[in-house]
């Protein structure tokens, strides 16, 4: 299966006969050098200033077969990089160390062809095709509107250096699927940029040689994908309350929150959590409604909420709350921290607060077990113990790269870390507590660890508007983009979050994208950060009675959907699933504004204010819409979209055809 080629002056590296690596001799597809950064954070945004002192080609590459294994090495000019090529579990693994300990960048070109398509790399939100482009991979606030050429990024930058672009996630992965059938994993945290703008190679540039670069070839898309959660970790089935209707993001105390929730009821809205961020505290600026960042349990705020979260329990609604890794300054935990000597420091030994916008946050040291210990106990007591169904595990890519760890670790290369310890903080802690079967976090940073951390991701916050970069649209993108990542459990806030620069979330918006998450694994809402300005699920009646149907139309599908989740869990199946996975047609290729929900229902979620339609791209199968019962095979067609009635498509020989008729019946 894996077989080195040598011929006229030139090496190449095939497993099950395709060219993974290839070089010349004289000079290889390896180079390595020397630079020097400049990073600087602001509210989480990060200017990154990388300046190459040197570039080094190799100087020669020799490689031989010695026991199964390719050893590849290439000589430079003070120094050599060896690489011992092998095969492992049916995969391609390359491991790699260098001699000079001064290389501090390297790249790496990669065979690639004029046709071929790339995804991955994270949770990508503006594009799913990634050829073409180059993609830095940093953790960092996502920025507000992410496209350089509108009005909403240039605002956001000149105020707050907060516009973001193209490629700016809460979630980058170095691990990319080529359409010749294959992926590859880097394991490094460090700084890097995936290059695939190149019409014959791609090139990866790292500030840190990987440990390991593993390549997996299969037979068809659908296995590739598989294969990186089997190699990296599965989420697992999600607690079974979830699946019985939506949870309501609400605010401002006890009796807010089940008022709220009563009328919601009455309207018929299926209820099965109310998600209030604030259960700890408020805390006001200038962005808006924020919090208190103390995670204990808020009692002015809301009275009795002990009591109540029993009687919710009782009728099967979950009470959620929130925490992130920091520690508010001037506040119980945050003295607590600093008395134990667990926060991290800054470079003359003094603990690190950041800067949040008008208040300033402790970070709690991961790398310090006893520090990592008393965080899970924070979880574990003030979280699980109270009685949270489950909670939003925010932030995780703050870290700034000036901190000092106790681990003794570079924070430039702790900073990509760290969304994964955050989720194994979370992990362990549900389960050292045995709800594992029960909690529901949910979390927007991540990386490679986050598919065995975390359980489910949230696509962050969104511009409560239509834009393709920051709406509505980008959230279907960044799902299917993790998808190709192998992240199969992906949900955003109904309506988006960001209210600002005139931004207003409409009674339309919201229940487009409130009928969207109806075909995801969960439903959940959020009043954004200035909720006054933002329609609200109960802001009228009409919209009551419209998110009920949203939500009897997510209930319906449940059976439907657990079994997709458990498509994901065992075999590594995504819940949402780019149409090109299953159906390898040229014009789905770069097509991100639908997607297959499990393997047999096609969503075409409406993505443009005041259409009354919607064109619909449909692979070569035999479907059914599955509102009108009209048949169709492959093709383009348009049909109806009043609100409420989001484009379905099921496939006609699904197993589960009598569900979607059955939801047929009773919902039109």
């Amino acid at each position: 299966m894996l077989r080195l080629l040598q011929d006229k002056g030139r090496l190449a590296v095939l497993f099950h006969n395709l060219t993974l690596l290839e070089f010349a001799q004289e000079a290889g597809s390896l180079s390595v050098g020397k630079g020097h950064d400049a990073i600087s954070m602001h509210h989480g945004n990060f200017a990154i200033d990388d300046t190459i002192e040197a570039r080094l080609e190799s100087t020669s590459v020799e490689a031989k077969v010695t026991s199964e294994v390719i050893e590849v090495s290439w000589t430079f000019i003070g120094g050599v990089v060896n690489c011992h090529l092998y095969e492992n579990a049916g995969r391609l693994c390359g491991s790699f160390r260098a001699s000079n300990p001064q290389w501090n960048r390297f790249w790496l070109r990669l065979p690639a062809t004029p046709e071929e398509h790339v995804y991955g790399c994270g949770e990508q939100f503006s594009y799913l095709d990634l050829r073409g482009r180059k993609f830095p991979l940093w953790t960092r606030e996502q920025g507000v509107g992410r496209n350089k050429a509108t009005e909403i990024t240039r605002m956001a930058d000149a105020d707050d250096h907060a516009g973001g672009d193209y490629h700016t996630t809460f979630y980058p992965q170095t691990t990319f699927v080529s359409s010749r059938s294959y992926f590859l994993h880097a394991y490094s945290y460090a700084y890097a940029e995936f290059d695939f703008s190149h019409s014959t190679y791609h090139e990866l540039f790292f500030w840190q040689l990987p440990s390991q670069l593993v390549w997996s070839v299969k037979p068809s898309l659908v296995e590739v994908v598989q294969d990186i959660s089997a190699l990296l970790g599965r989420q697992p089935l999600l607690p079974e309350w979830v699946h019985d209707g939506m949870m309501l993001g609400i605010q401002d105390g006890t009796q807010v929150c089940l008022d709220k929730m009563e009328r919601a009821i009455k309207h018929g809205v299926q209820v099965n959590g109310i998600w209030a961020q604030d259960w700890e505290g408020q805390n006001f600026t200038s962005f808006g409604k924020r919090l208190l960042w103390n995670w204990v349990w808020n009692e002015k705020l809301y009275p009795g909420l002990d009591s109540t979260i029993v009687k919710l329990r009782e009728r099967g609604v979950r009470f959620l709350g929130y925490i992130n890794p920091y520690v508010v300054r001037g506040q119980s935990l945050c003295d607590e921290a600093l008395a134990k000597g667990y926060l991290a420091l800054n470079t003359t030994g003094e603990p690190y607060f950041v800067d949040f916008g008008e208040f300033w946050g402790g970070l709690v040291d991961f790398t310090k077990p006893q520090a990592y210990d008393w965080y899970k106990e924070v979880i574990k007591r003030n979280l699980i113990r109270f009685g949270l169904g489950g909670w939003m595990a925010d932030f995780g890519e703050y870290l700034p790269t000036d901190v000092v760890l106790h681990s003794g670790l570079d924070a430039k290369l702790a900073h990509n870390e760290w969304p994964g310890l955050w989720a194994r903080v979370n992990r362990e802690a549900v389960d050292e507590a045995g709800k594992a079967d029960e909690i529901f976090y949910f979390m927007r940073a991540g990386n490679a660890d986050s598919l065995r951390y975390c359980p489910m991701m949230w696509a962050g916050d969104q511009n409560v508007d239509w834009s393709e970069d920051d709406g509505l649209p980008s959230v279907i993108t960044g799902a299917l983009s993790l998808a190709m990542s192998g992240m199969g459990l992906q949900h955003s806030d109904v309506g988006g979050y960001t209210t600002l620069y005139g931004m207003k979330r409409t009674k339309e918006l919201f229940l487009r994208w409130a009928e969207f998450c109806a075909c995801t694994p969960v439903m959940r809402s959020h009043e954004g950060n200035r909720p006054k300005d933002n329609w609200q699920f109960d802001s009228d009646d009409e919209t009551l009675d419209k998110l009920a149907f949203a939500t009897r139309l997510f209930v319906a599908l449940k059976a439907y959907r657990k079994d997709a989740v458990r498509q994901n869990a065992l075999q590594g199946l995504p819940v949402m699933r780019p149409l090109f996975l299953h159906y390898q047609e040229e014009r789905f290729a770069s097509l991100k504004d639908e997607y297959l929900f499990g393997r047999d229902l096609l969503v075409a979620p409406v993505i443009v204010p005041g259409a009354i339609d919607r064109e619909v791209a449909l692979p070569q199968d035999n479907w059914v819409h599955l509102w009108t019962g009209e048949r169709y095979h492959g093709g383009t067609c348009t049909v109806p979209a009043p609100i409420g009635h989001i484009p379905l498509f099921y496939r006609e020989d699904s197993p589960f055809r009598a569900l979607f008729e059955h939801i047929r019946a009773d919902l039109t």
